[in-house]
């Protein structure tokens, strides 16, 4: 398995004859032409990229092509960008690394995508991903699918580059383009952006339209940016932002112009982040001082509660949306595959096992499938989650304690591939299940290394608040990269 591409005959004798210079490229027709050519050149050995888009050149063309005027008001003109191959554009498949997709063909664009294309943005291409976005088996391979192969980590080729927008995380970390798109619905953003060692932004749940998106849970799915800082990755969101959201305007100015008004903050430092390993404690405590510095008020000992099966029933939550909503998605496809259903596909991977089961099940599938709940019963874990992790659990501890920012580790290191025994996290991974749930932003940002492997440094904010919550993260990435370097406690095993 590689690449999936149908580039122009034009575009590969330019590649193959290196005379670009004689066809008199214009600087954005350039910039994209070495953006594909280098994917294609390196993608073999990380298979972050399972598709290329080969119209991207011509769009490419059509931005030189604009007028000064025209230019002004595209916030990413001409910026090379890559979707997670569960977000529908109108030139490739959308597969949702699912070879019963592979054919998936929707000629039509997420919202998102026309969103980013009237910004400026030209698609290069689909990143590989966790097939059907992690939520097959719960004993599945990050960054594995049948339509794309293993996505590996760029920082050791061994290790896990996390999911289940894995490719669209590495991409970016092996500086393929500087934004690439993901979705999350419960960590699948901010996991492999941690992991991989680069900017990552889920946004408040509704920010986002969610059309066009292979979905797991309308409740908490949405999309977000990737990127190797957060000034990229903020321009991203804004340009995928909803206008009809309330305070959009606010929304777009201050992400685009982070710097915003000058504040002392207040950050609370959630506890259960802490405790796993030293060298990831020094990283929050080193990310205190610097918040010291910049003057803000600093809350520690801060923790998330939750009463007894309130996970399982959040998941059994996801369970139902999931049939609901993929069901619904497929009978709304415009081609041969609206047909398909959960029940059909479970019958696919079966007939097809010794590709789709090679190394893990289907029993999120099936469990999914055969799930007996009623709509009145749903509803109700649906309210108790948002009670739970929002009204008793962020929005509690945001107004009882004045706070900015929430902000604890992302999550551990990333861990070995392992065939047979699938994923294997380390230490907590809690930090993104409340903001999940809740709808709140989350942020996360390189913050140092463990034996070479990224940590990164989770901001959590309040709802709707985006763009408040990435100044907070853009002043403080600022400082503490001006700061001393972290002591040999924090980057012990490096």
């Amino acid at each position: 398995m590689g690449i999936r591409k149908t580039l122009l005959p034009g575009f590969l004798l330019l590649a193959a004859n290196g005379v670009q210079a004689q066809y008199a490229l214009g600087p954005i027709e350039t910039r994209i032409f070495r953006t594909m050519d280098n994917i294609e050149k390196q993608d073999a050995e990380y298979r972050s990229v399972i598709a290329l888009n080969n119209d991207a050149v011509l769009q490419a063309k059509l931005l030189d092509r604009l007028s000064e005027e025209g230019r002004r008001s595209k916030i990413l003109l001409g910026m090379p960008v890559l979707l997670k191959d569960n977000i529908e554009s109108v030139e490739l498949p959308t597969t949702a690394g699912s070879l019963a997709l592979k054919n998936n063909r929707t000629g039509r664009d997420a919202p998102l995508v026309t969103q980013l294309r009237d910004a400026g943005a030209v698609i290069v291409g689909k990143t590989n991903l966790s097939e059907w976005a992690n939520f097959r088996s719960d004993k599945s391979i990050s960054g594995w699918s049948a339509a794309g192969g293993q996505t590996v980590n760029p920082h050791d080729k061994r290790r896990s580059p996390c999911g289940s927008s894995s490719g669209s995380a590495v991409a970016v970390a092996l500086g393929y383009v500087p934004v690439a798109i993901g979705t999350e619905t419960h960590g699948s953003i901010v996991c492999p952006a941690s992991i991989n060692g680069v900017v990552g932004i889920k946004p408040t749940h509704g920010l986002i339209r969610p059309e066009g998106i292979v979905p797991i849970a309308s409740s908490q799915d949405t999309a977000g940016p990737f990127a190797r800082n957060i000034p990229d990755a903020a321009r991203a969101l804004a340009a995928m932002v909803d206008p009809q959201v309330t305070g959009y305007t606010d929304l777009i100015d201050g992400l685009i112009n982070l710097e915003g008004e000058a504040k002392t903050y207040r950050i609370g430092v959630v506890a259960s982040s802490m405790g796993y390993d030293a060298r990831r404690d020094a990283f929050i405590k080193a990310g205190i001082q610097t918040f010291k510095r910049m003057g803000a008020e600093v809350v520690e000992g801060i923790r998330f509660n939750t009463p007894d099966g309130f996970w399982d029933g959040n998941y059994q939550k996801l369970q139902y949306e999931f049939r609901r909503d993929l069901n619904a998605y497929l009978a709304g496809l415009p081609n041969e595959l609206n047909a398909l259903t959960l029940e059909k596909l479970i019958a696919f991977n079966k007939a097809h096992a010794d590709t789709e089961l090679a190394y893990f099940g289907q029993e999120i599938f099936e469990q999914s499938q055969q799930l007996e709940m009623t709509e009145r019963k749903y509803k109700k874990l649906l309210k108790k989650g948002i009670r739970v992790a929002g009204k008793k659990g962020l929005d509690a501890l945001f107004a009882k304690h004045d706070l900015d920012a929430l902000i604890g580790i992302t999550t551990g290191p990333a861990w070995l591939i392992d065939t047979v025994n699938g994923d294997a996290f380390f230490g907590s991974t809690g930090m993104s299940g409340f903001p999940a749930i809740a709808g709140n932003p989350h942020i996360t940002v390189p913050i140092g290394r463990i034996a070479g492997l990224p940590i990164g440094l989770s901001f959590i904010g309040k709802r709707f608040e985006d763009h408040k919550l990435a100044q907070v993260a853009h002043r403080f990435v600022k400082q503490h990269q001006s700061a001393d370097p972290p002591s040999p406690e924090a980057t012990a095993g490096d």
